[in-house]
């Protein structure tokens, strides 16, 4: 069979620092996660310890044969109080990205992955007025420490998310009424804000919410370009394959125009468009329709679908009009037998869209190792690598010794003329 993917397209596993760095004491989500009424599981901890196993990590992901590491900085180490940046700290992701470069990953670095510095948050959260102009400073800085260093930046990582939970049912609240949701009530009064205020990333869905977000992607790749003309920049979406069943058409139209058009709408002119998709969702007359009856399905109870990614990632050309890359992939089991088939089931999927012209520059499964998985605490196991939070130690599994092979074997490989 023709190998139909580029020698460059890039292979890889994605973390994000919150869920497996550890002790991120300055951020809103470490603070979210400790109040009373809180709608996260359990709190983060010590996570997987990667702040301080980077080094051991990364060569492990090398050694499996990915050729890339996608991870994001922490905004809030970073500027842990307004206007004060930690040296420490951007030394320690300037080391992060040399280990990476050492071992030949390709490193695909997010600048901001839901969580964001305690401070914002008091000050108005991702509707605040300033937010756009602090991120793109926050990336400015941070760029002049290490931008050298990196392979593929992605400011915001699913700012659509908001939007999609909602539909599900899950946050949504207007300002005005978000002093009646517990978790938010105490947040307000541990910050001494006024309830309506309180906006974080992950559950900000108003149309304030959305000009912020856009305007901080905008100013974070001007800030970004302004060092590295030359590196390529995009944001990454939370883009599901949106279906309806009958009596469900009208829900649908209107989830897929919030969650997915409008921002893919939002991503031409960039140099690519991020996709991160896990299966299909399905309205019907009342809304979110639950899996069908007999299916297989994941950790959270929905539906196993791999083939929502080739939909995902073929919208994402039509509409966005810009290359493609899969910052985001992934199962959801204990049973790693499921996903070693769900992978290969995403990378036919991937090898279709290519085969048929569109421009698709890698794919990065989610995620490197079982870790935090926000409100949902560290029961879904996401990941390739399992890890005993006990002893810390990693152990590969069948999922990423087969993706890591495939990885190596294409990458060796010189796509052949279609």
């Amino acid at each position: 069979m023709t190998n139909p993917f580029p020698q460059d397209f890039l292979w890889g596993v994605a973390t994000a620092g919150h869920q497996v760095e550890g002790n991120n004491v300055n951020s809103d989500t470490w603070f979210l996660e400790q109040l009373p009424g809180t709608i996260f599981a359990e709190p983060s901890g010590d996570a997987v310890d990667h702040y301080h196993r980077f080094r051991e990590d990364i060569a492990l992901i090398a050694g499996l044969g990915f050729t890339s590491y996608r991870f994001s900085l922490e905004w809030a180490r970073i500027e842990p109080a307004e206007g004060q940046f930690s040296v420490a700290a951007l030394d320690h992701y300037k080391r992060v990205l040399e280990a990476c470069v050492e071992h030949g990953l390709t490193p695909v670095v997010t600048f901001h992955h839901f969580t964001s510095p305690l401070w914002l948050l008091q000050s108005g959260g991702w509707e605040g007025a300033r937010t756009a102009e602090l991120f793109a400073r926050y990336c400015d800085r941070a760029m002049a420490h290490f931008g050298h260093l990196i392979g593929v930046a992605c400011t915001l990582n699913e700012p659509n998310l908001p939007w999609l939970l909602e539909s599900f049912g899950i946050g949504g609240e207007a300002p005005e009424s978000r002093g009646s949701v517990p978790i938010w009530a105490a947040a307000a009064q541990r910050l001494g804000v006024d309830a309506s205020t309180v906006a974080p990333f992950q559950f900000c869905s108003t149309e304030a919410g959305f000009a912020v977000k856009l305007a901080a992607h905008q100013a974070a790749t001007a800030a970004i370009k302004a060092h590295r003309p030359d590196l390529q920049v995009g944001w990454t979406l939370a883009n599901s394959d949106i279906q309806s069943i009958p009596g469900g058409e009208e829900i649908a139209d209107k989830v897929r125009r919030d969650v997915n058009e409008r921002f893919l709408e939002a991503s031409r002119g960039d140099d690519f468009v991020g996709i991160q998709t896990y299966g299909r969702t399905v309205y019907g007359p009342d809304g979110h329709a639950p899996a069908p009856d007999g299916v297989e399905t994941n950790q959270m109870g929905e539906e196993i679908y791999p083939q929502a990614l080739e939909a995902t990632v073929r919208e994402a050309a039509r509409v966005a009009g810009v290359p493609v890359m899969v910052t985001e992939n992934g199962l959801a089991t204990e049973d790693d037998t499921q996903r070693v088939a769900y992978l290969k089931a995403a990378v036919d999927c991937v090898a279709s869209c290519i085969a048929d012209g569109i421009d698709v520059r890698g794919y990065i499964a989610w995620t490197a190792f079982d870790n935090f998985e926000w409100i949902f605490g560290y029961r879904p196991k996401f990941g390739l690598i399992a890890v005993d939070r006990s002893t810390q130690e990693r152990t590969p599994k069948e999922s990423a010794h087969w993706l890591g092979s495939f990885a190596r074997e294409q990458a060796s490989q010189v796509a052949q003329p279609a």
